[in-house]
């Protein structure tokens, strides 16, 4: 008799999230195929083979509560992975702690996710704050002094935590004797149809040389569209839907030089302790849907899956308590980076974000503060940052030191 051990979750197949609910998926189904072609996990002294149960929530939060209660109740799941995206797994994750199981979060960022006491929860990918720190110490290293930074985003919750971790990198000591300093915030619906004209009027009389976009896929890619539109050529420009590669296929040759956060690449260089490196995960998943991309939610997801299997081989057993106890005292390395959790929160703290640059449209990772004497990107580069170099000479020409000290 073969004994079954099911994972049970939704995920976006079709609606606002689909993009990444599938590729979540894939990364998901290929981390259990592989686990069971090496023999399936051991458990207690008892072999399992792992089957995945996943339903497709349309990216609705009543569909994805009714999923939660199903699967955490009347067909109850031995492992129990959260959704995509932070606005769904605020539904999902008070329905399993409800039901005294663990609840695996690989895709929600949202810092506010634990903070509501949630103590059967535990985060794979790192929170919303710290996904545009590095950004910052990048600025900061840049060689013109007076960095003028403009900020625009979204009121969501997911970006006003971006925002807040940026600017608190922004407004540390170090920040500001490097000269950042955050000049102008927009907070509201953006247009690339109808762009806030007062907003970009606000960038050039503030003679702003860096902008940082976070919001929604779509609102990140509106506000770059509308930069390359109004020929507003600054020398940064940075958002968080950069980090993925279906940014660079829509924008197209727009893309070059723009900035992302990434919580994964696959050319990262990282040795893990458990699973495939990063390359090896991409050419499996390439061969697996060729045509189809691989970013952060197929990795996080495979890495959910390996550290799971790993917390439950340490509990012993499949036991709720004893699992969440087990991904305690778990520090380790997957293909998605280092694993390490707040003991109460179970916030995740080992992971690190990555920033990456688009050349020769294809995502570069780079350093925050590169070394000018290697072979690495020196950042900014590209057209962009010769065109505003060029424009920013032109703005300073007839201005006085006095005036530049505004």
């Amino acid at each position: 008799m073969i004994n079954r051990l099911t994972i049970g979750l939704s995920l976006s197949l079709s609606g606002l999230y689909a993009a990444m609910g599938r590729q979540a998926e894939a990364g998901l189904r290929l981390c259990i195929a592989d686990l069971n072609a090496a023999g399936g996990v051991v458990v207690g002294g008892r072999h399992h083979e792992l089957a995945l149960e996943c339903h497709d929530d349309g990216s609705d939060r009543a569909r994805c509560a009714e999923i939660y209660r199903s699967l955490c109740f009347e067909n109850r799941a031995d492992l129990i992975f959260g959704p995509y995206s932070s606005r769904l797994t605020r539904v999902a994750a008070p329905i399993a702690e409800q039901a005294g199981l663990l609840f695996i979060n690989h895709g929600g960022a949202a810092d506010d996710l634990y903070e509501h006491k949630l103590r059967m929860m535990v985060g794979i990918l790192s929170p919303a704050s710290e996904y545009l720190k590095s950004c910052a110490r990048l600025i900061g290293a840049m060689k013109f002094f007076r960095k003028r930074v403009a900020i625009v985003s979204t009121r969501s919750t997911f970006a006003r935590e971006v925002v807040a971790g940026f600017e608190a990198a922004c407004t540390d000591r170090l920040a500001r004797r490097r000269g950042i300093r955050i000049r102008l915030k927009y907070n509201g619906p953006f247009d690339p149809a109808a762009p806030p004209h007062h907003l970009m009027d606000a960038i050039r009389r503030n003679r702003i040389n860096v902008l940082v976009s976070a919001g929604s896929f779509a609102h990140d890619l509106a506000v770059m569209r509308t930069m390359a539109a109004h020929a507003i050529n600054l020398p940064v420009l940075a958002c968080v839907a950069a980090g993925v590669s279906a940014f660079g296929t829509t924008l197209g040759d727009q893309v070059e030089g723009i900035v992302g956060a990434s919580q994964w690449e696959e050319d990262a260089g990282i040795e893990p302790d458990l699973g495939p490196t990063p390359t090896a995960f991409g050419g499996r998943m390439r061969a697996r849907s060729p045509g189809a991309p691989c970013d952060y939610p197929a990795a996080q997801a495979y890495a959910a899956a390996l550290l799971a299997v790993a917390a439950l081989q340490s509990a012993g057993a499949i036991d709720q308590i004893k699992l969440r106890a087990a991904f305690n005292d778990l520090k380790t390395r997957t293909l998605f980076g280092d694993f390490a959790i707040d003991r109460v929160t179970g916030r995740q703290l080992g992971h690190r974000m990555l920033l990456v640059q688009w050349h020769g449209g294809r995502k570069v990772i780079i350093a925050p503060e590169p070394d000018l004497h290697s072979d690495a990107i020196e950042f900014p580069s590209g057209w962009r940052l010769l065109m505003s170099s060029f424009q920013l000479l032109r703005i300073r020409r007839g201005r006085t030191d006095e005036d530049d000290e505004s």
